[in-house]
């Protein structure tokens, strides 16, 4: 249940995107989400990618400051409400979000949405016993 998320430390100068982008695309890695959070030096960038050892090792090989985070894709509800209702269960397992974005696909109804969370084996049992979706790496990784 758990998605391998790639994390790369950017220096914040022209460029450096481009850069590691090329290197994906050069070996054939498909983006499938990214969060970029930055400061006026640096930033950090997020992917889910349909080959994350692949691109571990790639962006590696090209000087790229880069770490592997487990995340968990939940499919949430699409109405209003839905991730409010997902923030309800987590919250009351007493589970912290560090962080979350979204993928830009979605299954039928459902939003998905990735999550960084504090205890990933415990969030995941809450999700599942309340009925939530909690989709695979490789779910994830070929959509």
């Amino acid at each position: 249940m758990k998605v391998q998320q790639i994390s790369v430390f950017l220096e914040n100068k022209s460029g450096r995107l481009a850069t590691l982008t090329r290197t994906l695309a050069n070996e054939n890695i498909n983006i499938r989400a990214l969060s970029i959070a930055d400061t006026t030096d640096f930033g950090i960038l997020r992917l889910i990618v349909d080959k994350p050892d692949a691109a571990y090792l790639a962006l590696k090989r090209s000087g790229f400051t880069v770490s592997e985070t487990s995340v968990i894709a939940v499919a949430i509800p699409d109405h209003p409400g839905g991730l409010a209702g997902i923030m309800d269960v987590l919250a009351g397992a007493k589970i912290n979000i560090e962080y979350l974005y979204a993928l830009p696909e979605k299954t039928p109804d459902k939003a998905l949405v990735i999550f960084r969370v504090e205890r990933l084996d415990d969030a995941i049992q809450v999700l599942q016993s309340h009925g939530i979706g909690v989709l695979k790496g490789e779910e994830v990784y070929g959509l």
